[in-house]
């Protein structure tokens, strides 16, 4: 007889990058894949690792089952730190596309939740 049941144990990761530059749209990103991990959704993961190339870092990220990337604003340094180490294939939300404007967003616990809210439409 046949168990057809599969083992999670050694499914590819899903990761989470962020933006967490200083503006305030990049402190809700961080916020926003701070609680995605925290429900599950999938893990934070270091871009400082990306930008600076560590190896174990991009491998890891290389052989992810699937990457979100929440960018604050148009210079999209998530989704480009990403990309000049050959990673793709992701699912992008910039932040200043939502009617969030860089500079002049309170980083309140309800815009948190606004973005968050988009994220998780995003994955779906």
């Amino acid at each position: 007889m046949t168990d057809n049941k599969s083992c999670e144990c050694c499914a590819a990761p899903k990761l989470i990058f962020s933006c967490s530059g200083a503006a305030d749209v990049g402190e809700i990103s961080d916020k926003v894949a701070r609680q995605l991990t925290k429900e599950g959704v999938g893990n934070m993961y270091c871009l400082a690792g990306i930008g600076g190339r560590v190896s174990g870092i991009v491998k890891s990220t290389e052989a992810a089952s699937d990457i979100l990337v929440i960018d604050g604003c148009k210079l999209d340094c998530a989704r480009k730190c990403l990309s000049e180490v050959g990673i793709t294939s992701i699912t992008h939300v910039r932040i200043t596309d939502h009617g969030f404007d860089k500079g002049k967003t309170e980083v309140t616990d309800e815009n948190v939740v606004k973005v968050l809210n988009i994220c998780q439409r995003a994955k779906s």
